[in-house]
Parts: structure tokens; C-alpha cells; sequence
């Protein structure tokens, strides 16, 4: 017997889109999530602090992380200014009681937010006490370029061990995408590693979210180590159920999920 906490998995909020953030919470509950991480989008349940403090009482689900609006559909939410944004995710976690904000970095056009990101995030983990994962992320594929054309949209790469954080976000999704040695990120995001996104991908290049065990990542095999290693961090299910047929085929996608992470964790 061991008196160590198991390892929290929660569900992203972003694993039920095109559905609101309530539903994730009460699918959370229904499944026997640990927590729900809050992807702040468009959904304006996924803005407002008190609306997600009233999902989280009304279903017992705690927040565990959020997802700072990093993404180029988010650009404008809560603010155009990226250093507003990120001080505001962390106002959001204090507020509901999250450990997490995850943070992509920077886009190569924020020149003044990108020379200034690491220093930002360092002065905000300090004041707060709050965990800034920040995301490895992937290449794309330029407008009209040729079809295996891949350019970088982040400062100063896709891989934020280049620059160095205390805390790190480790997407699965992402290293399938990048065809990124996942495993290798791991170890080079060593004690910094606090944060899994967990899903799959085949290795194509876009952004999948299958279903942990459906693609080509080491998802078991990380898990695994994570547990070995002594991994006091945070397991987030961050998986496309956008072509569920069905609510039952939603349900059985999230409850599959579930039952991978929480076997190779062994729990």
C-alpha cells in the first residue's frame, strides 16, 4: 500500500465541443472524472467565472485546470492583448480553485508578448502560485504552400523546453502532428512536466484528439512511466467527439478514455 494520492484525470471542456462547458461537467460527474480543465473559447460559459463556479458546485466536479485562450479563434476573447488574456486566465484559476493554466506560446507575430512571454510567465507563476504549463505544439501548412510544405507559427519553436519554463504541458495530439518523439519530450521536459493533454494521432499533420489507443503515440507506455517516475502532475482528457453520431456514442468515446488512463495508471 502506498499513502501517495493517485494521479487526478480530469476532462477538457473542449472534449465535448461543439456542446457548451456545462455538459463536460455533468459528463465528468456521470463518468467519474477527478475534474474538468476549462478550454476558455467561444462558449460563453467557458468566460464567466461565477457560471463555471455554479457548474462546478451543481455537479461536484472540481476545475482543475484552464486553458488560457491561446488559440487563433480566441484571439479577441476577454481581451486582444495576449498579456491580459494569460493574466486573466490566472485570475479565473485563483478564483475556481484550479492548480493549472496551459498556455500555448507565443504566435511568431507577437513580437512584443514573445520577447517578453518567459518572463511574464515567471513573474505570474511567482505572485500567484499558480502552475503556467505551457504547450509543445505543432507546424502547418502555409496558405497555397506545397503539400508537405510545414512552417512553425510559434516563437521561437514548437517545443518550449528551446526556451526553458518551470512548468510544461505535454500534448499527445501535438507530438503526433509534429511527428515529435513524445517520449524524448518527456524526458526533456523532465520535473518541469506537470501537465498531460491525452488523446492520440496517427501522424498526420492537423491536430486529431482521437481517443488514447487509436493512433500511433506511446499513450500507455507514458503513462506508465509517468506513474514509475513518481508523476505528481495532472492527466487531462483532451479528445475529438465532434462526429459523435450520437449522445451515446459521446458517452462511450469519454468513458473509453477514461478507463485507458485510469488502467495504465493503474488505478
Amino acid at each position: 500500500m502506498t499513502d501517495e494520492q493517485p494521479v487526478p484525470v480530469g476532462l477538457s471542456t473542449a472534449s465535448v465541443w461543439p456542446l457548451k462547458a456545462g455538459t463536460a461537467f455533468e459528463l465528468a460527474a456521470e463518468l467519474g472524472y477527478d475534474g474538468v480543465e476549462v478550454m476558455v473559447w467561444a462558449d460563453p460559459v467557458s468566460q464567466d467565472v461565477t457560471a463555471l463556479r455554479r457548474w462546478s458546485r451543481r455537479t461536484g466536479v472540481p476545475v482543475l485546470s484552464v486553458h488560457s485562450p491561446s488559440l487563433l479563434i480566441t484571439q479577441r476573447i476577454w481581451s486582444p492583448d495576449p498579456v491580459v488574456r494569460l493574466r486573466m486566465s490566472v485570475d479565473a484559476a485563483l478564483e475556481l480553485g484550479a492548480r493549472t493554466v496551459v498556455v500555448h506560446p507565443p504566435f511568431r507575430w507577437q513580437r512584443r508578448y514573445g520577447d517578453a512571454f518567459a518572463d511574464l510567465v515567471a513573474e505570474l507563476e511567482e505572485s500567484s502560485g499558480v502552475e503556467i504549463a505551457v504547450e509543445n505544439m505543432f507546424k502547418v501548412r502555409p496558405p497555397g504552400g506545397a503539400k508537405n510544405s510545414r512552417v512553425s507559427a510559434f516563437r521561437p519553436s514548437i517545443d518550449p523546453t528551446d526556451v526553458g519554463f518551470r512548468h510544461y504541458t505535454l500534448d499527445l495530439s501535438h507530438t503526433a502532428a509534429a511527428e515529435m518523439d513524445a517520449l524524448a519530450l518527456a524526458q526533456r521536459m523532465g520535473d518541469g512536466l506537470s501537465h498531460v493533454h491525452l488523446a492520440d494521432g496517427t501522424g498526420v499533420p492537423k491536430d486529431e484528439h482521437l481517443v488514447p489507443g487509436r493512433g500511433g503515440q506511446p499513450c500507455a507506455e507514458l503513462l506508465e512511466k509517468l506513474v514509475s517516475n513518481g508523476f505528481a502532475g495532472q492527466i487531462v482528457l483532451e479528445i475529438n467527439t465532434r462526429h459523435a453520431v450520437t449522445a451515446a456514442h459521446r458517452v462511450r468515446d469519454l468513458a473509453e478514455a477514461l478507463l485507458f488512463a485510469r488502467f495504465h495508471l493503474g488505478q
